[in-house]
């Protein structure tokens, strides 16, 4: 078993075209987890992270904050208390909104899946 406080995991800026926004890498193989990860990303306001897809899905919670799913089709809002998941190969960024910063919780599978 492993329990950690996010806190207590380094912040790392999100770059290669985010702005204002930060991951902590709270859960990988090196705290024993073998099929997912488990991240906390923190968007301050007018922030956003890359346009980008990859070949796996990964799903999401809102914890804190307001902002938007930006796909190439559609955008949808977000607001704390909602969840989703974005398809494999699917382009995307989250977004917050202005004078809101926007924390959700992200999970995304290991390379062992």
């Amino acid at each position: 078993m492993h329990v950690v406080n996010y806190l207590s995991v380094p912040e790392q800026k999100v770059e290669d075209g985010g702005k204002n926004a930060t991951i902590r890498w709270l859960l990988t193989e090196n705290e024993g987890a073998e099929k997912f990860y488990m991240r906390i990303i923190e968007i301050a306001p007018r922030g956003y992270t890359p346009h980008h897809s990859h070949p796996w899905e990964h799903e999401f919670y809102i914890i804190e904050g307001e902002g938007k799913l930006v796909g190439e089709d559609e955008t949808l809002p977000l607001g704390v208390g909602d969840a989703g998941v974005v398809a494999a190969g699917e382009a995307h960024h989250f977004e917050s909104m202005p004078g809101r910063a926007l924390k959700f919780i992200c999970l995304i599978p290991s390379k062992k899946c």
